[in-house]
């Protein structure tokens, strides 16, 4: 009985002393998460005043987007920085659009084509090796989607280019015809038109009021598209003023020139439509036409036969 009750009174110091540890344990814990929360408040208060008044978008994204530039030149070589800020030259230098914005872009499609690749593959319950590859595509195709974007960009602008130009040089010979000079019917032209033509003529005139020669000007702006039509039309312009030609003279030959191009464009496409419908039409429309007209004659054929 003795050696029971001495047992018991050993167990109850033995639990007694777990429990007392425990809570010292949880009260030094507790204290030292107090302390870390109010040395995190401290920091804080010791943040200067001026930066925590800025908008969550000087002190969050910039210096994100400041941080993926910096890894997006890093995974792109130097010739496509090029390539891309001529891509944005042609584009018109959307607004918000330059060259770091762009390799932010692509570095954010890169991390979100992984997460994307790995949500997708696990999704289809897909194997380690095919998850790879879903991976690797998906990476590469956000990697390059914004270059895509821009080439668009740089693509729908110039057809718009090509598609201005005739009509704009027609209202330009109409206004120098008139009796206007060639500075003030360009301003006339880029004032009663929109468009990136217009715009392109803005420039150009910016541009010579700041200082800038005319040749110069209009090659600045043939340096900027990559459409042909408007080269020509700056070459022409330029040769113009170099020799001494009368500007109208010029503006009618190149008008007509021009009319006369965009109609043999629209007879090219024209002709390019048979070969672009065939594909369709042989895979597409005639096995549903056959379906359609046979399909009911090859009913009665098989009744027929089969005496059902």
């Amino acid at each position: 009985m003795g050696t029971f009750a001495l047992t018991g009174g050993l167990a109850l110091v033995f639990v007694g002393l777990i429990v007392a540890l425990g809570t010292i344990g949880v009260i030094t814990r507790e204290r030292s998460q107090v302390q870390r929360s109010l040395s995190a408040i401290e920091d804080y208060r010791g943040l200067p005043a001026e930066l925590l008044d800025r908008p969550f978008k000087e002190r969050v994204v910039k210096p994100g987007l400041a941080r993926l530039v910096r890894l997006g030149k890093l995974l792109t070589p130097s010739s496509q920085l090029l390539r891309i800020r001529r891509r944005l030259e042609e584009a018109g230098t959307p607004d918000n659009w330059d060259v770091d914005r762009v390799l932010a872009y692509k570095v954010l499609g890169l991390g979100g084509g992984v997460l994307l690749g790995i949500a997708l593959g696990l999704v289809i319950g897909a194997q380690p090796s095919q998850i790879a590859v879903i991976t690797i595509g998906t990476a590469l195709l956000g990697y390059f989607n914004p270059n895509m974007v821009v080439y668009q960009l740089a693509y729908n602008r110039s057809e718009q280019l090509r598609r201005e130009l005739p009509d704009a040089l027609d209202l330009l010979t109409i206004t120098v015809e008139a009796g206007l000079a060639f500075d003030a019917a360009l301003a006339q032209v880029a004032r009663h038109t929109t468009g990136p033509l217009a715009a392109e003529f803005f420039r150009v005139l910016q541009e010579m009021q700041i200082g800038l020669g005319r040749a110069e000007a209009f090659k600045a702006m043939g340096e900027r598209t990559n459409v042909a039509e408007l080269r020509q039309f700056v070459t022409a312009m330029v040769q113009a003023d170099s020799f001494g030609i009368p500007i109208a003279q010029v503006l009618r030959v190149q008008a007509k020139e021009m009319r006369v191009r965009r109609t043999q464009r629209a007879e090219e496409r024209a002709q390019k439509v048979p070969v672009k419908i065939l594909f369709p039409l042989i895979f597409g429309i005639l096995p549903a036409l056959l379906i359609v007209v046979l399909g009911p004659a090859a009913i009665d054929i098989i009744h027929n036969f089969t005496g059902r």
